[in-house]
């Protein structure tokens, strides 16, 4: 089981220079300088590159700019992960000390259904992103420097350590809670199956090597979940943890139904077989309030966002109904955990916020059409109320800030119709990944984001947020 998808490290701050050697007349060499004079030919100045807007030219590349990132790292795990979630960990709250380390679980969808695997992730030695540009030494006392900026270099290699369980079926979402101490995560599957699994051994195997030998050699293969429900019939992919009632867990399926889970003595469950209905079709995601111990919201394939209230019986459950909340799926919600608002993005590209104190009217309180295809995550910033992130099939993630208004003074200043349509609530834009599916801020290192895509993960801090 240790051998499936070894992970590694990539980190994009890094330049390998690769030294080709090679004997020419000197004819030849007079050919090669003259090519080499053509292709270093001024290409112009560089542009900011505006998603969407304008496509690259023939030839033209996008180039990082390292400095609009404090923090930026790149892991694969092998098989891609369609999902992963944080795990709280006892290093501290609103820590900005750098290396940095993570705690991650997340799920695989491979090709084969015996493939699969529960992953439990530590990263660590997360070093800032360096600033300052290389140049090549060319003296012995260059030299000598070097192979210090090098040893150096090998020090701030970030690492990342390793616990997976066998997971028959590709996982289609993964949210961790805490029960008595205890990191617990919960796990959709294709299967068509809810699943429990107790994370301590697969974070103490990550978290020290012997125990990491003993995990791969005698344990890792006996992991099995400690709950399981199959009643949802068929696959989904919604599912949330209370915030506020330990233990307690909504699930949605692609049946458009929704089960709430009540947790009971010795380590179990008990989960209603009445399902909440109201939805016509998929149930695509679920949020509790951050405040209301009965309340969670959910959105829809039937294009509709829902508020309920678990006091009542599943049939008369939901309290508020957006109908035509986008103009098709939507797919992703966000509660935030500081303003009445949700948070909400669909397959028509388009992000919008719902004040939940006027939400009866059915229209949202602003929208936002910066991606060109459908949103596949939205998270607001764990403390602050105003700022949130997005990721879509287009391969952005995008930061915004409800704070920002537009300079009165500047309007009009540009020249460039591209600059003038940004909102200016669109702080910043990352690039880079391949079908991206979820992002996640992390609640104790303040502007640190995790995204997971076909391409792998990015950990990164940009220096908008």
């Amino acid at each position: 089981m240790s051998g499936t998808g070894e992970p590694t490290w990539r980190d994009p701050t890094r330049e390998d220079d690769e030294d080709m050697e090679g004997t020419e007349s000197e004819e030849e060499e007079d050919e090669i300088m003259e090519e080499n004079e053509e292709e270093e030919k001024d290409p112009g100045p560089e542009r900011v590159y505006l998603p969407g807007m304008e496509p690259l030219e023939e030839g033209e590349e996008l180039v990082m700019d390292h400095d609009a990132y404090i923090l930026y790292h790149q892991a694969q795990t092998g098989a891609p992960c369609l999902s992963f979630d944080v795990i709280l960990d006892t290093l501290g709250d609103s820590r900005s000390d750098y290396p940095l380390t993570l705690f991650l679980c997340a799920g695989t969808q491979a090709d084969t259904a015996l493939g699969n695997r529960l992953l439990v992730m530590k990263m660590h030695n997360l070093h800032r992103t360096s600033k300052e540009k290389k140049e090549k030494e060319g003296s012995e006392s260059e030299s000598s420097e070097s192979e210090e900026d090098d040893e150096d270099e090998e020090e701030k290699k970030p690492q990342l350590e390793l616990a997976m369980v066998p997971h028959f079926g590709g996982i289609n979402r993964v949210r961790v809670t805490t029960l008595m101490d205890t990191p617990v995560a919960a796990v959709w599957s294709e299967k068509g199956q809810v699943e429990i699994y107790d994370l301590q051994k697969q974070l103490a195997a990550v978290s020290d090597p012997q125990s990491l030998a003993t995990f791969l050699k005698d344990e890792q293969a006996k992991i099995k979940p400690v709950y399981s429900f199959s009643g949802h019939m068929t696959e989904g992919f919604a599912i949330d943890w209370s915030l506020k009632t330990a233990g307690r867990l909504i699930t949605g399926d692609c049946n458009k139904n929704i089960h709430l889970w009540n947790p009971k003595e010795g380590g179990t469950w008990l989960v209603d077989q009445r399902p909440f209905t109201g939805h016509t079709k998929s149930v695509e995601d679920l949020q509790w309030s951050p405040t209301e111990d009965t309340v969670f919201a959910s959105c829809s394939v039937d294009a509709s966002i829902r508020i309920w209230d678990t006091r009542a019986a599943p049939n008369k459950a939901c309290m508020l109904t957006a109908n035509q909340a986008h103009d098709s799926d939507v797919n992703v919600i966000s509660w935030s955990n500081n303003e009445p608002f949700i948070l909400s993005g669909g397959d028509d590209g388009v992000l919008k916020i719902w004040d939940l104190r006027q939400f009866d009217r059915g229209a949202s309180v602003a929208k936002f059409k910066q991606h060109t295809s459908p949103i596949t995550s939205v998270e607001w910033h764990p403390t602050d109320g105003s700022v949130f992130a997005a990721a879509g099939a287009d391969d952005q993630i995008t930061q915004w800030d409800l704070a920002v208004e537009r300079d009165q003074d500047q309007e009009g200043e540009s020249d460039d119709p591209a600059l003038t349509s940004i909102p200016p609530q669109l702080l910043f834009v990352h690039q880079g990944e391949k079908d991206i599916k979820e992002l996640h801020w992390h609640p104790q290192c303040p502007g640190i984001v995790i995204s997971t895509a076909l391409s792998g993960f990015n950990v990164f801090r940009t220096i908008s947020v």
